[in-house]
């Protein structure tokens, strides 16, 4: 109820802002900068599976189609039309008249053609898998393609609309240099050309990104002229929350992305600041690695028996009070509750330490042991969350350690999956639950989100679940995988939140949509 009635105030305030901005005369100009908690690591949208890549990308690269603003829907993008046969097999899409790359050359059916060939190539980065119907794209003339499938796919619609669909240009892509497609990325994202609202001007790794408006960009403000109305966007890689804060409070600043849930009444009230809290799909979890080796060691994380006791020991709503101050509310599935198919209406493993401990003795740790968790340095939440497991988790024998390391170091070891636990948090990138269900539960994709975690049963009802057009059906295919996955997972599941935002009250137009793109097409600046 705590977590509606935010959501509900939140989207009363978006509601607000953006009949305020349609109100006032928009004006064009200036360069917005905007704090961030760690930098980009690899600005290519097929070969990536960061989302400080993701809500980046959203900016530079364009999609066939978008999602709506609300998250749970699409519309038109590049293309502006879009039919599906009758038996479910083949998509004609028609593309917009005059569209164009921002170096003023032609967004051509070839373009998505290859765009979309590369993005459902199995041997290209981890997000294919939302394009494995694809059994092949071909032009048809310049405004039109036709896009053939190997079976029906549910969530072929929603999957254009996501970061790995983006088009981009297959005769500069495939002119730089490098032999394999991911030296050719590497190459081309050090000066990418772009279809989105922005391009990158700079990049000083670590440090910032510049991003300028592009002049070729399609879309049209309200006073008719190109978006976006920013001359550009400067993104400063500020990793410690307390320093975004200030420099956006002095002034130095005008955004300022993940504020801790601590800070955020206090900016409510702070002057010259608007505080938003936008409706997401977010989850905030712990992922555990249940191989039965660590470090050449046995792993006690790879018991069922172990990760149902620390479950059990985690006081949810503790964490929720501690480091939301009440804002976030328990998660009753893996998937968020505002996330298609969701299953669930029960708090997962609700506090009982007598519990937990008659576990932990089961599994034959009866004396504890002794474990870590990764937490991105400088993030207050992530701190907050692991001094509140180190206490929880003690009453049971198990001696956490805190490894604070910056973001690079965290992706790295979980990627090699050498970690023994990690802080995370989820937003869905699909107005579907494939994607999150394929990163989280379905092993062939990333191991269960670099875990080690496998289940038969589960790979089954997922690989159903890509082909099956009747909703029934198919709902019962992700509530089966639900209750397996909550019970026998690699996470200790904590709560679902909104996106927390700070921003100047000189800013307008600014959304963050609930799938988590950051959406600065439309912002603009009080001069």
């Amino acid at each position: 109820m705590m977590l509606r009635s935010a959501l509900a105030a939140a989207l009363l305030i978006g509601v607000s802002s953006a009949a305020t901005s349609a109100a006032m005369a928009v004006e064009r100009g200036g360069t917005l900068t905007y704090g961030r908690y760690a930098d980009s690591l690899f600005l290519d949208p097929v070969l990536n599976d960061a989302n400080v890549d993701i809500w980046i990308l959203s900016n530079l690269y364009d999609t066939l189609l978008q999602p709506t603003d609300d998250g749970k829907g699409i519309q038109p993008g590049l293309a502006t039309e879009w039919k599906m046969s009758d038996d479910g097999l083949t998509l004609t899409l028609t593309l917009r008249d005059g569209i164009e790359f921002s170096d003023g050359s032609p967004i051509t059916a070839e373009d998505v053609a290859w765009s979309l060939k590369r993005a459902a190539n199995p041997d290209n980065g981890v997000w294919n898998f939302l394009l494995t119907s694809i059994k092949d794209v071909k032009p048809e003339g310049d405004k039109t393609v036709v896009i053939s499938l190997a079976h029906t796919d549910p969530a072929i619609l929603s999957a254009l609309t996501v970061f790995n669909s983006a088009i981009l240009p297959e005769k500069a892509f495939e002119a730089s240099k490098g032999e394999t497609d991911k030296d050719k990325a590497q190459a081309f994202a050090e000066h990418p050309i772009t279809s989105g609202p922005f391009m990158l001007a700079s990049w000083e790794r670590g440090s910032s990104m510049k991003l300028v408006a592009n002049p070729h960009y399609w879309d049209k403000g309200e006073d008719g002229k190109p978006l976006p109305y920013l001359d550009g966007i400067d993104f400063e890689v500020l990793p410690d929350d307390a320093t975004r804060i200030l420099r956006l409070q002095s002034g130095e600043i005008q955004g300022a992305e993940f504020i801790p849930y601590a800070r955020v009444d206090e900016l409510k009230n702070a002057d010259g600041i608007k505080m938003e809290l936008f409706p997401s799909t977010r989850v905030q979890y712990v992922t555990v690695n249940v191989r039965s080796e660590l470090d050449g060691k046995k792993n006690p994380l790879a018991s069922g028996e172990v990760r149902q006791a620390l479950n059990y020991a985690t006081n949810k709503q503790a964490i929720i009070q501690i480091v939301t101050h009440g804002v976030g509310t328990p998660m009753t599935s893996f998937m968020s509750t505002a996330t298609p198919l969701h299953a669930g209406d029960k708090p997962l493993y609700p506090y009982d330490l007598a519990k937990a401990k008659e576990l932990i003795k089961k599994a034959g740790y009866a004396d504890g042991f002794s474990t870590s968790v990764l937490v991105l340095a400088g993030n207050q939440d992530q701190i907050g969350i692991g001094t509140a497991l180190q206490q929880m988790w003690g009453q049971i024998g198990v001696k956490l350690e805190l490894q604070q390391v910056d973001n690079a170091t965290l992706t790295d070891q979980y990627r090699k999956g050498t970690f023994a636990m990690r802080m995370a948090a989820w937003t869905d990138d699909i107005a579907d639950p494939n994607e999150i269900t394929s990163y989280f539960a379905y092993s062939p994709t990333i191991g269960a989100l670099h875990s080690g975690w496998k289940n038969d049963e589960v790979d089954k009802l997922f690989e159903a679940s890509q082909q099956e057009l009747d909703p029934a059906k198919r709902a019962d295919e992700y509530k089966k995988i639900q209750e397996v996955f909550n019970t026998t997972g690699p996470i200790v599941p904590l709560y679902e939140t909104p996106y927390p935002v700070a921003l100047s009250k000189k800013v307008h137009g600014f959304l963050q949509i609930p799938l988590g793109n950051n959406i600065f097409s439309k912002t603009w600046l009080d001069k």
